[in-house]
């Protein structure tokens, strides 16, 4: 597999730690912020509603443009979002700042799964896909576990800089070693999408994945 396949696990890496490392930093927030620990948890919720919203919005957004300056672009943004989360003052400020960072997640897996298909031939395109969302699954085993370990043991802030050290490596590797674009992205027609999510075994599929990721989540947090 390339070395640029494994540069979009890196971001994947990152991406999955920010969302996820929260959770074990909820009584650090609540502290050091003065708020209760169901309003640090509205953190969590604050960041899935900024998924939810940026993704389609983002992703129609930068449609046309080169794939590879989406990809940095959206590591850019990240990075900053995390920075700004590790130097947030006030809890309304940390919340701006996760919903900032949030508006990166579901394009760069978008965008960044296309991309990993364009770097193999045809017949290894699940496994590239595989493999960068294996950066998912060790932000998930591995990350977040040291990270809240990190901020149990040095504050919460430093699991953000943490986060935003990863992001600055895979914006690196990301810059480096992904390709640029050999033909212009096709233009996405949002009318058709938003015609075939209505449709009723689309729904019911959504259904079934919104119930589990939210039993999954409920008792992860």
């Amino acid at each position: 597999m390339p070395l640029a396949l494994y540069a979009l696990t890196a971001g994947a890496f990152g991406i999955g730690v920010t969302e996820f490392v929260i959770m074990g930093l909820l009584l650090g927030v609540s502290r050091e912020l003065d708020v209760t620990i169901a309003a640090a948890g509205l953190l969590i919720s604050g960041y899935a509603l900024g998924v939810a919203m940026g993704a389609p919005v983002l992703t129609a957004l930068t449609a046309r443009w080169p794939r590879k300056r989406v990809l940095v672009g959206l590591m850019v943004i990240f990075i900053i979002g995390n920075a700004a989360c590790a130097l947030a003052p006030t809890y309304g400020w940390l919340m701006a700042a996760r919903g900032l960072t949030s508006l990166t997640h579901g394009t760069f897996f978008g965008v960044g799964a296309v991309v990993a298909t364009g770097l193999v031939a045809e017949d290894k395109r699940a496994s590239a896909i595989a493999i960068m969302f294996t950066g998912l699954t060790a932000a998930t085993v591995l990350g977040v576990p040291f990270g809240t370990w990190l901020g149990q043991h040095y504050g919460w802030r430093a699991s953000f800089w943490a986060v935003t050290l990863v992001g600055l490596i895979a914006l690196t590797v990301l810059a480096l070693l992904v390709p640029q674009d050999r033909t212009q992205p096709e233009t996405s027609d949002w009318r058709a999408g938003l015609c075939a999510i209505c449709r009723r075994p689309v729904l019911l599929g959504q259904l079934t994945t919104v119930r589990g990721y939210a039993g999954v989540f409920a008792v992860f947090t």
